[in-house]
């Protein structure tokens, strides 16, 4: 098995979905497009021929979301028509499987170099848009009806661990907007941004930054928010992600083949694994998806560094770090803050956590292993372990 290289991934601001939003009038596709242009453009050594595929993620894979994206984008991009393209769809891990299925043909030697990402234009393609569930999924009682409501799942966590009080919810919510704005501030959040042409009522714009952040939240503040998913319940929109839109990108690459044109190396592939649960709960997710990785690899959750972990829900996050015994304030989890915060435009979102990872392991070189981590609707969890190239043997 060859070595798998994260070279670098970018991806357009996040806006919030609906009318108003900064991407109302702009095409899911086009936000695809834009990321694969600036792959290229900041990788001129990498020549687009010897991209070998692209993987694009979308949950929704209908209208501008459709139509095979991974190929209508390349083609939009201005990628040899040598070059092929596929959609995936593992609903909010969409593009962190578009990111590990190229890696396993990469492995394999079927690929030396791809990209891979994800989309969601949840303003023009609302989650579940057009779907038909079979009737026997709520009939043969196989699932609760509670698991094809996302927020619901989450109150239903709440039910499940008890000691994630909506005070403790609301804490970490608070410490994600606080983390996100000071790493803005300090210019850790901003390079990635590939800047987005826009059309409003008052004619053409830039999209420069993320729209859905809330800077200055308090836990006060979120305390008086409704619980719509259940009276006197405990998820609120101040404590789970909102609706988004937005693209991300990435490189992957064999890293000898890396090595040869030039390409940098952010990050290697340790390994990776997908996990199913009670779909009624699906944001216990990542727990056993990131056991079973670590008893793969012969890790140890203490040899793990950087954790980049999705917060589709506050509640998510805390149930993970409650398995581990790790502290809600540490440091090493989601240091720059996080979807809730950014936004979680569904399928892209594992590819933002991979970017920040990447970024996070050269500030330090005394880390040697990061986690990106999620939970996926339906009762799922993924977990991919990295490498940091920059490791100095300092510490663990």
């Amino acid at each position: 098995m060859r070595t798998v290289a994260f070279v670098e991934g970018v991806r357009t601001p996040f806006g919030k979905a609906g009318d108003k939003g900064i991407y109302a009038n702009t095409r899911a596709d086009d936000l695809v497009v834009k990321v694969i242009r600036e792959l290229l453009r900041r990788h001129p050594e990498l020549p687009p021929e010897r991209v070998d595929d692209v993987a694009i993620a979308t949950t929704t894979q209908t209208g501008d979301q459709g139509l095979t994206i991974g190929r209508t984008a390349a083609l939009l991009a201005g990628l040899p028509r040598s070059v092929p393209g596929y959609a995936i769809d593992r609903m909010c891990a969409g593009a962190m499987t578009a990111v590990t299925t190229v890696a396993g043909g990469i492995g394999f030697g079927a690929y030396d170099i791809a990209i891979a990402g994800g989309v969601e234009h949840m303003g023009r393609h609302p989650m579940g848009e057009g779907v038909d569930p079979n009737p026997r999924i709520v009939a043969d009682k196989l699932v609760d009806p509670s698991a094809l409501v996302m927020g619901q799942t989450a109150e239903n966590l709440h039910d499940r661990f008890p000691a994630i009080t909506k005070r403790r919810a609301d804490e970490y919510a608070a410490q994600s907007q606080e983390r996100y704005a000071d790493a803005v501030k300090a210019g850790k959040i901003g390079p990635e941004l590939v800047p987005v042409a826009i059309r409003s009522e008052l004619g053409w714009g830039l999209a420069t930054e993320d729209e859905p952040p809330r800077p200055g939240t308090t836990v006060e503040t979120l305390a008086n928010l409704k619980t719509p998913f259940r009276p006197h319940g405990r998820v609120t929109a101040g404590n789970a992600a909102g609706l988004n839109d937005g693209a991300t990108g990435a490189i992957l690459a064999d890293e000898e083949t890396a090595r040869e044109l030039g390409l940098p190396v952010a990050m290697r592939m340790v390994g990776y694994s997908f996990a199913g649960v009670d779909p009624e709960v699906m944001g216990v997710g990542p727990v056993p998806a990131t056991e079973k990785l670590l008893k793969r690899t012969g890790l140890s959750i203490d040899d793990i560094g950087l954790f980049e972990i999705n917060e589709a829900f506050a509640v998510q996050v805390l149930a993970f770090l409650d398995h581990f015994g790790i502290e809600q304030t540490d440091p090493r989890v989601n240091p720059w803050g996080g979807a809730i915060a950014c936004g979680h435009p569904l399928a892209s979102s594992g590819v933002r956590l991979m970017t920040q990872l990447s970024r996070q392991f050269a500030e330090h070189p005394e880390v040697r292993y990061g986690i990106t981590t999620m939970c996926i609707g339906l009762g799922m969890g993924g977990t991919v372990i990295w490498e940091n190239p920059a490791y100095d043997g300092s510490d663990k």
